[in-house]
């Protein structure tokens, strides 16, 4: 019931409108305390299962990385399937990054199992090396090595039931005439390993394309992109959303993978504030990764 001194005297209300307002609170509260059985699962229920097909949510995971059993970073990254092949695209650094000494020997994955109920979770443990050999396949260009990997995931290894939408060569961009400085684009991951820990699901960072699309910014094979970013992003899928979407078209354009943030040497801690730009590398070097035979370690 509403709270004795907010009466009809208090509010300027006349008693019947008061009586009124207070009888609709009543109803309200009486049909959210029906409502509210599993907060987890309501909303993991319907509500989320129109969306379970959206692979700005369930085609994006949490890469934890380790040295045995010793934890040591947290990162993004997203599914890439290509002839029924299924890949995990993170950053190479995530994965290995010799200017810091970082050098993981497996990864974690985290994946949905049931499209109903999102707090329901499994583990997928990912070795990195076998017999001197990398679990990942990587690229480099003219300007040296792209920081973008791909690891093939055995199916058979995945937990049975588990809910997988990935990207494919279909959300890649047809041209780099479609997309222009100042576009809109959205960045899910997870900065600084923040997330929705009961449903397991990223956060979504607002973008925009900071420099000329389809042009090498300083001669490397990436864009400039406009937005707050964290350590933990890296590997996150870089996404324009296309409305209306073209008949037999995904909702999203997948335009590259987030790597870093870029800053200035010059730049004073005290008077300047960061830059906020990123470099996200353009996403046709995925075909590049997802090519050949099976790296898969056994």
């Amino acid at each position: 019931m509403l709270d004795t001194v907010n009466q009809p005297g208090a509010t300027g209300e006349s008693e019947q409108v008061w009586l009124d307002r207070r009888d609709a609170w009543d109803r309200g509260h009486d049909s959210q305390q029906q409502q509210t059985i599993s907060p987890a699962r309501s909303a993991g229920g319907i509500a989320a299962n129109e969306r379970v097909h959206d692979e700005a949510l369930f085609g994006v995971t949490r890469v934890l990385t380790f040295a045995g059993p010793k934890g040591l970073t947290s990162a993004s990254g997203f599914l890439f399937e290509r002839d029924q092949r299924l890949f995990l695209i993170t950053s190479r650094h995530v994965l290995f990054d010799a200017a810091t000494g970082h050098a993981p020997d497996r990864i974690e994955i985290e994946l949905h199992t049931d499209s109903r109920d999102l707090t329901q979770l499994a583990t997928l443990s990912i070795l990195l090396h076998c017999d001197g050999m990398t679990a990942w396949s990587q690229a480099s260009d003219i300007a040296g090595e792209v920081d973008v990997a791909a690891i093939e995931i055995d199916r058979a290894a995945m937990p049975a039931g588990c809910v997988v939408h990935p990207f494919g060569q279909p959300h890649l961009p047809v041209g780099f005439d479609l997309f222009e400085v100042g576009d809109r684009l959205a960045i899910p991951g997870f900065p600084l390993g923040f997330f929705d820990t009961v449903h397991h699901l990223p956060v979504v960072r607002q973008a925009s394309v900071a420099s000329c699309y389809g042009v090498r910014f300083q001669g490397q094979g990436y864009f400039l992109t406009d937005a707050r970013m964290h350590r933990g992003c890296s590997g996150s899928p870089v996404l324009a959303r296309v409305e209306p979407a073209a008949a037999g078209r995904p909702r999203w354009c997948l335009l590259g993978v987030h790597s870093s943030r870029m800053d200035m040497a010059t730049r004073d801690a005290v008077l300047d504030e960061s830059l906020g730009l990123n470099c996200a590398w353009y996403s046709d070097v995925l075909m590049t990764l997802t090519t050949g035979p099976s790296r898969a370690l056994p």
